[in-house]
């Protein structure tokens, strides 16, 4: 005698996956460190974001100034050599600092002098943007790690090899510049002008007389 199993017209799939033997754990990517890779990388693709303003050296109670292969922190306010286009490299914090007036950028040479540069691809004129615990801003050079960008009390620069992230003479403060409207926005806003015309005078209206019957 034949029998003949009845299976249901719905089926259930069960998945298996192996297990992780006991006290095996799969570590978890590690993002950290791919922000740190991608970072150190020149953004090819994205479109430069330009930042304009002044850096403020705590040391000096000056600003950031290039003069052509002159760079000092002695500039006042609102000084048309202080003005700075500050260009972003990557995705991160890394820049380039350009001087509005002299077109030259701020870098850094083998011996840690700051000088200006009229071309600024080179790694030794990319900075890194680091935000301090006291709210002051240090720049890093990438080509020499542990550089930093620093000036004395009179504004003259210091040897990037002498210089640490915790001295006063490597923070600044960014300001906005007090003088003309930056670029792009070259265009200033223009008084709102009347318009006036020629007074004309209202032709009379001639009232009909009425048909005499």
């Amino acid at each position: 005698m034949r029998f003949t199993a009845l299976l249901p017209s719905t089926t259930l799939c069960i998945l298996f996956f192996p297990l992780n033997k006991k006290g095996e754990n799969h570590p978890s990517p590690n993002f950290n460190q791919y922000v740190r890779t991608q970072g150190a990388v020149t953004d090819q693709l994205s479109r430069r974001q330009v930042r304009v303003y002044q850096l403020y050296s705590r040391a000096s109670g000056k600003h950031v100034q290039i003069q052509g292969k002159r760079v000092t922190a002695a500039a006042e306010d609102g000084n048309l050599y202080a003005r700075l286009f500050v260009e972003t490299d990557t995705f991160g914090s890394r820049v380039r600092i350009r001087g509005a007036e002299s077109g030259r950028y701020l870098c850094m040479n083998r011996n840690g002098k700051l000088v200006g540069k009229p071309n600024g691809r080179s790694k030794d004129c990319i900075f890194t943007e680091i935000v301090l615990e006291n709210n002051y801003t240090a720049f890093q050079n990438a080509k020499y790690e542990g550089w930093y960008v620093g000036f004395t009390r009179k504004g003259r620069p210091i040897k990037a090899s002498r210089t640490r992230e915790n001295q006063r003479e490597v923070h600044f403060i960014k300001r906005l510049h007090t003088g003309l409207p930056p670029f792009p926005n070259t265009d200033q806003s223009k008084p709102f002008e009347f318009i006036r015309f020629l007074s004309t005078r209202r032709a009379k209206r001639n009232r009909k007389s009425p048909i005499s019957s």
